[in-house]
């Protein structure tokens, strides 16, 4: 790579050089908040084709992977652009923006600039006037002639990421009907007389539960089970496979043989959550499907990942709402990663610590796991109340494997907690 810098003013333009790829890096040394990147690839009419060409933190990359976005460090975000392949796309804008999410406005924002880096050198814009708003549309790489040119923009918009989405055609849904109210969710339990679904399903699983607790000595044990289902916008693959569904559909299984009503408690959470309808085995069917179908980047949970937030929620249910000592609690957690907030999870897992509470994670996707794999060192807890384990692919695990290893540590916990007078 070159030193050649080319250095922009707002709304100057200058051409790219004819590499074959990119690096646009997004840097600022302070923000008030945190700052979301992200790119959206538009065609001649200024919209996206589809919501899947927005990138940002839980959509990393296109349908086929020309643009590739990666955290470079806690104030640098690096989009990897592949130009040949662009070149042939219908693509003719990549518009670089940024959101802030949290308080405080742009306005607060120290030293943002984007660079394009390629080998014959650099092309800077340094976004001098920064205005009240909490979106803004960095720059854009755009088709000239039969190559490409850069601009720098620096145009703010209102509302945040919304109208900034919208305004390059991403569908948002009414966040009126969608939006979570947090934390009161109204939950209704439909009487098992009132179901006409085929229970074969959920009786077979059973079978296998039946076999997994006898093997771990809890046949005769009763607990309030509860499953915590990550709905952030990486999932969406796992929603539109069934993979979620069936998922839940072991889980629930479990309540059937241990919960003490066979009810299962559901939760589902991405930025913010969800307490979902209580659910009895004669419900199950299309459960997923009838309650949260697929992640949304707008409205719903949203398409983050806090973690905190829902566990916050699950203990005041379990330990507030509703406490008891005559049972047991446990909390089968699904996340596919991006476990971020390591610090207020540990403080939560702690402070949960010393209530009748057993969390079980489960890993069903590739990504950062962060303080879950971590639990076994995790210090200053009166029990060891945690488990992870990870699984590359949900359906080819056996179902007596998966309740095996479900069930690893959860007698042990039980032993120990009663012990210390955590639970009865």
């Amino acid at each position: 790579m070159t030193n050649n810098t080319v250095t922009l003013v707002q709304g100057a333009n200058t051409p790219i050089a004819k590499d074959s790829a990119l690096e646009i890096v997004i840097e600022w040394s302070y923000s008030p908040a945190d700052i979301d990147v992200s790119c959206f690839l538009v065609q001649a009419d200024g919209k996206v084709p589809s919501d899947d060409y927005m990138i940002f933190y839980n959509q990393p990359t296109d349908p086929t992977s020309m643009i590739k976005l990666q955290d470079t460090a806690p104030t640098a975000k690096t989009f990897s652009l592949s130009l040949p392949s662009l070149q042939p796309s219908n693509i003719q804008k990549c518009v670089f923006a940024v959101t802030l999410d949290g308080s405080g406005t742009l306005k607060d924002v120290q030293n943002l600039k984007i660079t394009v880096k390629s080998l014959n050198g650099e092309i800077l814009f340094n976004i001098q006037q920064l205005s009240e708003e909490t979106s803004l549309v960095l720059a854009e790489i755009y088709r000239y002639k039969d190559w490409f040119k850069f601009r720098g923009i620096g145009q703010g918009f209102n509302g945040g990421l919304k109208p900034l989405a919208e305004a390059h055609g991403v569908v948002v849904e009414d966040e009126a009907e969608d939006s979570v109210e947090v934390p009161s969710v109204v939950i209704e339990t439909p009487p098992p007389s009132s179901s006409k679904v085929n229970l074969t399903k959920i009786d077979l699983l059973k079978k296998k539960v039946a076999v997994s607790l006898e093997k771990h000595k809890l046949t005769t044990e009763k607990a309030r089970v509860a499953a915590v289902i990550d709905a952030s916008g990486s999932m969406s693959m796992l929603y539109s496979k069934g993979t979620v569904q069936r998922a839940f559909e072991k889980v629930l299984a479990i309540a059937a043989c241990m919960d003490d009503d066979g009810v299962l408690d559901v939760w589902f959470f991405g930025d913010k959550f969800m307490r979902a309808p209580s659910v009895r085995e004669s419900d199950y069917e299309d459960y997923v499907k009838r309650i949260y179908p697929k992640p949304r980047i707008f409205g719903g949970v949203g398409a983050g990942n806090n973690e905190p937030r829902v566990m916050a929620d699950v203990i005041q249910k379990f330990t507030v709402e509703e406490p008891t000592k005559d049972l047991p609690t446990y909390i089968i957690f699904f996340s596919d990663g991006g476990v971020y907030a390591e610090k207020k999870i540990s403080e939560l897992l702690v402070e949960s610590s010393k209530e009748n509470i057993f969390w079980q994670f489960v890993g069903i996707g590739n990504a950062n796991y962060g303080v879950l794999e971590r639990l076994d060192t995790l210090s200053g807890r009166v029990v060891d109340n945690a488990n992870f384990f990870a699984l590359d692919d949900l359906d080819k695990i056996s179902d007596d494997e998966l309740y095996n290893r479900l069930f690893n540590e959860f007698p042990q916990w039980l032993r120990a907690a009663r012990r210390l007078g955590i639970t009865n």
